[in-house]
């Protein structure tokens, strides 16, 4: 019988996992934590930052190492951005593939490389972008013509980054995140619900222009003043980002006794957001475009039904497990809300589908998915070579 074959060797951006929590270092911690029990694939992460750069071992599950040298973040990126040098290797030594979580790849002497490009909404909606992403597609597409693979979370994107990035669809694979856990509900930091109100609709997610909140603060007003629908609160969760004078201005536009039952969080920890919703009576998903779509997920697997738009790779991600809208269109959101509070057999059927669609989407699956990637990129240099 032949030995098993070495482990693949991967030297992987860590750098999401640092500083606030973003979808991008949910993606990170999930996939580390897969990637750390399987004994095919041997990785060390790596954070780019020199003022942060101790902070990144505390954050990494036990199998995952330590790749290297300090890196500062400045020159780098700057150096990244013109040339293909200097070689990450210097910094990380030795790997047979290098992985950039968040649109960037490192330049590379010998090491393979992959990218995971998480969506691309600066090419579809640039206007619900901010600066800081405006250049993530001349990075993306400079490393497709320098050899690197292509990671993407959803078939969506894929087929995105193929049409509009012209990647050879052989080098871009998609491979699904898996669902965040969350631990046991903790009120503790939470609001109550306003006065008057006993069920809440709960929206999760940072307050910027993608989300789409002022369509979703429209249909609450359409939906709250409705007679059986006086006792539900909204509940959004989530801090605040760039643009967020479009939800001030469609709060504003609101009644103020609708308004009154408008509860705006916050940022709040896993266990808070468990205990928000463990009491939620539906989950909205308003957004205009997604790459994945976490949000979906964790209220499904709670048990919450949920009632999201038909934008980007979210009918992919929720399956029959959920009600999907059109983008943008109150009423119609409205009135899936509407349904969902009435309750009845379809509505408890669509728990259990959510539920059952949830559970597909695993770490370890996400982090299996990822190691026959690392495989073939490996391959293909030893091919190479």
């Amino acid at each position: 019988m032949s030995d098993p074959p070495a482990p693949v060797t991967v030297a992987l951006d860590a750098t999401p996992l640092l500083g606030s929590p973003t979808g991008v270092g949910v993606f990170c911690a999930g996939a580390l934590s897969g990637l750390a029990r399987r004994p095919d694939v041997a990785v060390d992460a790596f954070a780019v930052s020199w003022r942060r750069r101790h902070g990144i071992e505390e954050r990494l599950p036990a199998g995952i190492g330590v790749a290297g040298r300090p890196m500062p973040a400045r020159p780098l990126h700057a150096a990244w951005r013109r040339w293909s040098a200097p070689p990450v290797e210097w910094f990380v030594g030795r790997h047979d593939v290098v992985h950039g979580t968040n649109f960037v790849v490192p330049p590379t002497r010998r090491a393979g490389r992959v990218v995971t490009v998480h969506d691309l909404t600066v090419v579809r909606f640039p206007e619900l972008c901010d600066a800081s992403t405006a250049g993530f597609p001349a990075l993306v597409r400079r490393a497709v013509a320098e050899g690197a693979w292509v990671h993407t979370p959803s078939a969506f994107v894929a087929d995105e980054v193929v049409e509009e990035l012209g990647a050879d669809p052989v080098r871009v694979r998609a491979v699904p995140h898996g669902v965040p856990a969350l631990p046991s509900p903790d009120p503790t930091g939470v609001p109550p619900l306003p006065d008057g109100t006993g069920r809440s609709v709960v929206a999760v997610g940072t307050i910027e222009p993608r989300k789409d909140y002022p369509t979703l603060l429209a249909a609450f007003g359409q939906l709250a003043g409705e007679p059986g629908h006086r006792d539900v609160a909204l509940v959004i969760v989530g801090g605040e980002g760039w643009g967020s004078e479009a939800f001030a201005g469609a709060l504003g536009a609101l009644a103020p006794e609708v308004r009154h039952r408008v509860t705006v969080t916050g940022y709040l920890p896993d266990a808070a957001l468990a205990a928000v919703l463990a009491d939620a009576a539906v989950l909205a998903y308003p957004s205009r475009y997604e790459g994945f779509g976490f949000p979906p997920l964790q209220a499904m697997a709670a048990g919450v039904p949920v009632v999201a738009t038909r934008a980007g790779a979210v009918p992919e991600v929720v399956g029959d497990g959920a009600s999907v809208v059109e983008p943008g269109d109150a009423a119609t959101l409205a009135a899936a809300l509407a349904d969902v509070l009435a309750g009845g057999p379809g509505v408890e059927a669509q728990v259990r589908r959510g539920r059952a669609r949830a559970a597909a989407f695993t770490w370890d699956a996400c982090a299996r998915g990822l190691t026959l990637l690392y495989r073939d990129v490996t391959a293909e240099g030893r091919a190479g070579r």
